[in-house]
């Protein structure tokens, strides 16, 4: 009987930790933006997906917010398709 419940106890902390991450990474109601200024007032440079690098012909943005989540819900303000949206130069 001791060796059963323990085995439950292990089960329910294992399940905890791989729910518990996904819960803070993708809130339910995420904030959509309407358009850029309203998403750099929550991120000043952008919000950017991983391994995203800005394609410009002067200096790079390089300060962006990495949020892959945040990105994907606002692709629509990529307008130059880099990985990055809203970035400012």
């Amino acid at each position: 009987m001791r060796c059963s419940r323990k085995i439950v106890v292990g089960m329910l902390a294992a399940a905890t930790l791989v729910v518990a991450p996904l819960a803070v990474a993708a809130p339910a109601g995420a904030t959509a933006y309407s358009n850029c200024k309203a998403l750099n007032a929550d991120y000043p440079h952008g919000v950017g997906q991983s391994g995203a690098v800005d394609s410009t012909s002067g200096t790079p943005v390089t300060n962006f917010t990495v949020n892959d989540n945040v990105y994907r819900q606002e692709s629509s303000h990529d307008r130059d398709k880099d990985g990055i949206a809203c970035e400012r130069h």
